[in-house]
Order: structure tokens, then C-alpha cells, then sequence
């Protein structure tokens, strides 16, 4: 077992494994629950969260749940589109859910080194918080951002089974979704460039000259224009834009806070904060 760990491939293979059936469960839990669909979706997704959580501690890798963050929108939202009509509403919805969810898994795997391999904030929050991590773990790791993404992705949902028409917001709203994973895209590859060139500092190129974290503008983005695409032609529906808000709260109050603290600690970044923004790739 622990060549396997070591193994990158072999890491990935498990991984998936363990997602597929994590998803038949999913599935399984959802057509036997006799609640209105949006509740058995949630307890479904639950339940799959904590069978991922399951093979977390088993590996004592929280990283193993990393890829739930890209996998569950694109499964929910097919599984869904499988069963009602393809109107144009919804063919925008899986283009901008699946182009966001494929990109960001591939960027997952390219950046994974193996179940040996755990994120440095997992390892932080164990090391500073130690007999509560179990619990912080699962509340805060595992769950928390399922029930996030769950909100994120339920206005597709919504807007899937009621079959609705594009208007000119389901336009808009894709196009910031694919302007915000393609965003995405080029500042995760320009991170990637630069971490293969050997430097350890404070990266000052690309979109990264201005913006201390462009690729959190973009998740943020992707989940706004989801938002849009489902309330614009379900007015009715404006509180769908609760996922989108509480997931621009994490951003704002833990992912940014906790990024910016670990990088105080290279030398020049005082100077680097002043001279940049937090999110938009604009000159200060």
C-alpha cells in the first residue's frame, strides 16, 4: 500500500474509484428517499460526502475529498439533464458546469503528488488544532464545502427540471462562466510555470502582477454567472443566489484570509500587498 501512495497514477486511479462509487451511492440514496427532490439531493450528496470522508481518515488524507469540489456539480447536473428535455437554458448550464468542473479536475490531478501528498491547509489546521482536528476535518473540510457547492449548483437543478428557454441573462451568465474558468485556466497555468521554474517567492508575473489570488476571482465568478443563468429565467427564484453569495462568503472570510497569512510569511510581501489587489488582475 504504500508504493501505491507514492504512486501518482496509481493515487488517481484510487481516488477515482472511490468517487464513482461514491456517486452510485449518491444516486442510489436519492431514488430511495421519499422527500421533495431538493432535500433528497442534499441528503444524498451528504451521504456520498461522508462515504468520501470514510477513505479520507482510512488514507489520513484530507485531500482525497479535494476533487469533490469539481466532480459534484458535473455529476449532478448530468444525472438531472438525463432526465428532462434539453432546452437551450439548460445546454448553457452543462456547457459552462462542465467546461468549469473538467478544467478544475484536470488542474487537481496535474497538481496532485499522491495519497502521500496532503494540502498544506489540511496539515495546518491538524497540527494547530489536533484533538478537534477529527471533527474540524469532517465538519470543516468534508461538509461544509459539500453543502456550499450543493447551494452553488442547485439553481441549475431548478432550472434543468423546469425545462425553461435561454433568454439574453442565460447568455450573460454563461458567458461569465466560461470568462471565469478560462480565467481560471491561465492563472493556474501561469502558478504551474512558475512553480517549475524553481522559485519559492512571491510570484509577480502574469495575472499575478496585480492580483494576489485571480483564480478565486474565478470560482467566484463561475458561481455568479450560474446564478444568473437559473434566476434570469426564474425570476421568481432570486434566493437561488444564496449558494453563490455564501460561497463569495468562504472566499472572503477563510480561503483568502488563510492564503494571505501563509504568504506573510515570505520576505517583500508587505511591499507586494500594497502594491497589489486581492482579486482583480488590475494595476493598483
Amino acid at each position: 500500500m504504500g508504493s501505491l501512495r507514492q504512486n501518482k497514477a496509481a493515487s488517481i486511479v484510487i481516488i477515482a474509484c472511490i468517487y464513482i462509487v461514491a456517486a452510485c451511492i449518491g444516486i442510489w440514496a436519492y431514488m430511495l428517499l421519499p422527500f421533495r427532490f431538493w432535500a433528497k439531493l442534499l441528503i444524498a450528496d451528504c451521504i456520498a460526502t461522508v462515504f468520501v470522508y470514510l477513505f479520507s481518515n482510512a488514507f489520513n488524507n484530507a485531500s482525497v475529498y479535494d476533487p469533490y469540489w469539481s466532480v459534484q456539480p458535473i455529476v449532478i447536473a448530468g444525472v438531472f439533464a438525463l432526465f428532462y428535455n434539453l432546452t437551450p437554458a439548460t445546454i448553457l448550464l452543462l456547457i459552462s458546469i462542465v467546461y468549469w468542473g473538467v478544467r478544475l479536475t484536470f488542474n487537481w490531478a496535474y497538481c496532485f503528488g499522491g495519497l502521500n501528498h496532503q494540502d498544506w491547509r489540511y496539515t495546518m489546521l491538524r497540527e494547530k488544532n489536533g484533538k478537534i482536528y477529527p471533527l474540524l476535518n469532517f465538519a470543516g473540510i468534508h461538509m461544509m464545502p459539500t453543502l456550499i457547492v450543493y447551494l452553488c449548483t442547485l439553481p441549475a437543478v431548478f432550472a434543468i427540471r423546469e425545462e425553461h428557454s435561454a433568454n439574453i441573462g442565460s447568455i450573460a451568465g454563461a458567458v461569465i462562466c466560461i470568462g471565469a474558468a478560462t480565467l481560471q485556466l491561465f492563472a493556474d497555468m501561469q502558478m504551474q510555470k512558475y512553480r517549475r521554474s524553481g522559485e519559492h517567492g512571491l510570484i509577480r508575473t502574469g495575472l499575478w502582477h496585480n492580483a494576489r489570488h485571480p483564480n478565486y476571482l474565478g470560482e467566484i465568478l463561475m458561481w455568479w454567472g450560474v446564478a444568473i443563468q437559473a434566476v434570469s429565467v426564474m425570476p421568481a427564484r432570486w434566493w437561488l443566489i444564496a449558494g453563490a453569495l455564501a460561497n463569495t462568503i468562504m472566499f472572503f472570510t477563510v480561503s483568502i484570509p488563510m492564503a494571505d497569512k501563509r504568504q506573510s510569511a515570505k520576505p517583500g510581501y508587505a511591499e507586494y500587498k500594497a502594491a497589489t489587489r486581492s482579486l482583480l488582475p488590475i494595476p493598483k
